[in-house]
């Protein structure tokens, strides 16, 4: 009888490694790796979804420094058209890959009015209900619009659930949609710390801060306002203040009670364009302001590197004025660039 023998090692390994790998990466989530720093260990999620002001490439240059320089592990989610797989601003309402959201340490949400299927919003509901600490950016405000009579309907920012008015943005960022308040490519914004905060750890080292988004309307709830947001009569960091709009609040930390009773740290940002990004001012706000999110307060100095990762020249916002044609892989690595190329539409 003859034997036959098997290389059993040939076999496990193979199986080991699928085994191993995350279940929730997905060929429309772009996973970035970091490996040593204060962020090792920690998974940091970025859900991208908003139809004018890019962040489908503000939140894969802010995951690449964050996974370079300092070792978190940054998972990015986009909204994704299901027939060809690409990169879309803001519709269909379909964000794949929220699962990542069950192991995430943080989420860092850029989102207007989606209404995503049930089976990707019970992710998110969920940790929100566990009081997971949040990141949110400019239409974060109004991330959601799902109609009345749908699962999370509460979410959404006209929400008149009485256990839960004014949705999302209201409940967990302090604020939901009011209004702009500057006028988008006509006027920039100066965004300038308040007095009274200036120890504050997010406020570290930032100065020097102008960001090309107009400005929306401040009116949180409650928190602390770090920083005000003064509109410019033109597009240059030079360019005068605004005669007739004063200062408004721009950026805020506040916390949110959750369902099973832990308080939630939230830090919010009423800008972040890529071109804002393009400013080091800015970008250190938002790092910063991730690192307090994540109790890593303790670990932000002046000198903390915000460097951006990587080519990145990003395209100007416009609604539906994103760069077509583009899958998450094409962002894979830290040398690709940002966005994979400027043709848009005029």
């Amino acid at each position: 009888m003859s034997v036959c023998k098997i290389n059993i090692k040939r076999y496990i390994l193979p199986i080991v490694m699928i085994m191993s790998q995350p279940l929730f990466v997905h060929a429309e989530s772009l996973v970035y790796e970091g490996s040593g720093g204060v962020g090792e260990g920690k998974h940091i999620v970025f859900v991208a979804g908003d139809h004018e002001y890019r962040s489908e490439e503000s939140l894969p240059a802010l995951a690449r420094i964050l996974a370079k320089h300092h070792g978190f592990q940054c998972t990015v989610l986009f909204n994704i058209d299901p027939d060809s797989g690409e990169i879309v601003a803001g519709k269909p309402s379909n964000i794949p890959g929220m699962e990542a959201l069950d192991t995430a340490d943080l989420a860092v949400v850029f989102l207007r009015f989606q209404n995503l299927p049930a089976e990707q919003m019970e992710h998110f509901d969920a940790y929100l209900k566990r009081g997971g600490p949040v990141v949110g950016m400019r239409t974060s405000t109004h991330a959601f619009q799902i109609p009345e009579g749908q699962p999370f309907a509460k979410y959404s920012f006209q929400s008149k659930d009485s256990s839960y008015p004014l949705g999302f943005g209201h409940q967990v960022l302090g604020q939901t949609w009011v209004g702009h308040y500057g006028r988008n490519h006509v006027q920039s914004t100066r965004i300038e710390t308040v007095d009274a905060m200036k120890q504050h750890p997010i406020l570290r080292g930032v100065k020097d801060v102008w960001v090309q988004a107009g400005g929306y309307v401040g009116k949180p709830t409650d928190g602390d306002i770090l920083t005000m947001a003064q509109p410019l009569d033109g597009m240059t960091p030079d360019s005068s203040p605004s005669a007739t709009q004063p200062p408004m609040p721009s950026e805020w930390t506040r916390t949110y009670q959750s369902d099973s009773g832990e308080e939630g740290r939230v830090f919010t940002s009423l800008y972040g364009t890529p071109e804002d990004l393009t400013n080091e001012g800015y970008r250190r706000l938002m790092i910063n302001g991730i690192f307090w999110a994540l109790g890593l307060e303790d670990s932000v100095t002046p000198e903390l590197n915000v460097a951006l990762v990587g080519p990145f020249k990003p395209n100007t916002f416009g609604n539906q004025k994103h760069a077509r044609g583009i899958k998450p892989e094409a962002y894979a690595g830290f040398e690709s660039p940002i966005p994979a190329h400027n043709d848009v539409p005029k």
